[in-house]
């Protein structure tokens, strides 16, 4: 049964969210990889959301962005509004609470945010892996306090980047594709990385203002750290279930996102969730968003398209897809 045929079948009438364990996704054997690979696929168009173990990052380079994250949240907003993505370049930089909303008809998401994208460990004036972002160039800025906030975050990125780079050959099995199918259209790591702070939030689980609104995600797909032990992601499966998505130790979350649901031509599913803390706690999450090179079109690949099934999408350019997102969600 081909990718279009099997999509056919399925209800996305998901009670929970599935573990894969990503220890053997470098095994010497291609059948391995392939079992691997297959346990993604199905997870992709019954959910669009799984949790991987054995990824891979250390718990010391988790600890240490934690912390940086809890130091900076609790500096004067004055001080964090210096750098408000607004007044600098390509949404990098600091969100106040109520700043975004992505949900229509919300009235604000109840977070704040610090936003990065690539920069190497050791700077460079003119980084080779930038010179084609287009409608997302923008070099990232930084906090005078707390001290390490830049090394925390950017030895916890480019952590993140590398499950990435794991996760694209195994999407590409899955998809009955060449393993390195991905390899040219990600070779500038075209990843946008989110500190998100959650304060405790009281009200309906119906109000207008939640942690953040119901939502897909922009770029082919997010890694997401999440606090242990506090309760707030909640993905919706077709009977308009929320299903919880709570923190398990030693995972990350993998959901996809809006451009490879374009990709696969909605065979895998970019999955409407949203984030609500009614925990009495302040609470901790970090996405990645790792997409294709931002010059990259995306449309329909030919194994997601029939005559029963055909392209429902016209191609894009990652950059201007994710830019135009951007704005719909902070203007």
């Amino acid at each position: 049964m081909s990718l279009a045929e099997s999509a056919s079948i399925i209800d996305g009438a998901f009670q929970d969210i599935p573990v894969i364990d990503l220890s053997r996704a470098a095994s010497p054997d291609e059948n391995e990889r392939k079992a691997l690979a297959y346990q993604i696929r199905d997870a992709c168009m019954n959910v669009g959301f799984f949790y991987v173990k054995n990824h891979g990052i250390p718990q010391e380079c988790i600890d240490n962005v934690l912390e940086a994250n809890k130091e900076y949240f609790k500096l004067p907003t004055e001080e964090k509004q210096k750098l408000n993505h607004k007044i600098v370049a390509n949404f990098k930089g600091y969100t106040p609470l109520l700043d975004a909303n992505i949900e229509p008809g919300n009235s604000g998401d109840l977070h704040e945010a610090f936003q990065i994208g690539w920069e190497e460990l050791e700077a460079k004036a003119h980084d080779e892996k930038r010179a084609n972002d287009g409608a997302m160039a923008g070099a990232n800025v930084w906090p005078e306090r707390p001290e390490k906030y830049r090394e925390g975050m950017l030895k916890y990125y480019h952590a993140a980047v590398a499950v990435g780079k794991i996760l694209f050959p195994l999407f590409a099995l899955s998809l009955d594709l060449p393993e390195r199918y991905f390899d040219d259209k990600t070779k500038n790591s075209a990843a946008i990385m989110n500190a998100l702070h959650y304060p405790p939030q009281t009200g309906s689980a119906d109000d207008c203002i939640v942690g953040i609104g119901a939502h897909t995600d922009f770029e082919c797909f997010t890694i997401l750290w999440q606090q242990p032990g506090i309760q707030a992601l909640q993905v919706l499966n077709s009977q308009k279930q929320w299903i919880k998505a709570p923190p398990i130790d030693g995972t990350l979350v993998i959901n996809l996102g809006d451009q490879f649901a374009r990709w696969t031509n909605d065979i895998f599913k970019s999955t409407v969730h949203r984030a609500v803390n009614r925990n009495g706690v302040d609470r901790y999450s970090i996405p990645l968003f790792f997409g294709t090179d931002y010059d990259v079109n995306i449309e329909p690949i030919a194994s997601c398209v029939s005559a029963e099934r055909p392209a429902r999408y016209g191609p894009v350019s990652a950059g201007e897809y994710v830019n135009q997102r951007l704005k719909e969600m902070y203007y």
